[in-house]
């Protein structure tokens, strides 16, 4: 997990369709598959439906993760790390338009510089919210416009740093009648948690689950960043 991987094998790990209604949605970092078919049947099966993008940026380092911190002034999740989204409008064509939008309403950033790449699988959050993450890649040469009512702050996180099983810190957490073991990423004088650190260790999940060669361990994979 020490390299940067490419385009081909990022897209070759996600799915190019969200979940679909009758799949596990209910993943946490750290629990097992008993412990997710538990809290499953447990949780409601009504979710509201919701899409976050999750940016990955084409730096010539190697790739980073653009993340928000949300305003401390909001009804849900203030101040928490997050990826910019939110719930899936009717007018939205799917999940990917729906997280494009929003990435655009909340930090300025316009669909022109985002690449699809595909999807995670849905997660549950504990709001009651059912949100289908979709990685896109972004050309670096983007500008922000930040929607303050809603972000305090927008920063970068090295891919590698993330996908570091060094860098996460296991802590027990409560969900109804079950407790289970999560991680946290604390990066600086941040710390990332909940679903977006789920999100993300999701992700390294699928990407070392599909293998790779030395070859994937280029950011760029011979493509323009204006692809």
């Amino acid at each position: 997990m020490d390299g940067l991987y490419s385009k081909a094998h990022i897209r070759e790990s996600l799915k190019p369709h969200p979940s679909g209604s009758d799949e596990d949605m209910l993943w946490i970092a750290g629990g097992s598959y008993e412990q997710l078919a538990r809290m499953r049947a447990a949780a409601p099966a009504r979710r509201i439906p919701a899409a976050v993008l999750v940016p990955l940026v084409e730096r010539e380092p190697g790739w980073t993760v653009l993340l928000t911190q949300r305003a401390v002034t909001l009804k849900d999740h203030a101040g928490q790390i997050s990826f910019p989204g939110g719930r899936i409008d009717p007018k939205d064509a799917d999940a990917w338009r729906a997280a494009l939008r929003e990435a655009h309403e909340e930090i300025g950033l316009s669909e022109s510089f985002v690449e699809f790449a595909g999807y995670l699988p849905d997660h549950w959050v504990g709001t009651g919210f059912r949100v289908t993450p979709a990685v896109g890649f972004v050309n670096p040469a983007f500008e922000l416009r930040i929607a303050t009512a809603e972000v305090h702050d927008v920063f970068e996180v090295p891919l590698g740093f993330i996908l570091d099983t060094t860098n996460h810190r296991p802590r027990q957490m409560k969900m109804g009648s079950h407790t289970v073991e999560v991680f946290d990423i604390p990066y600086g004088e941040r710390n990332i948690w909940g679903a977006t650190a789920g999100m993300l260790l999701t992700l390294r999940r699928l990407l070392q689950a599909s293998g790779g060669t030395e070859r994937d361990l280029s950011p760029m994979d011979g493509a323009s960043p204006n692809a």
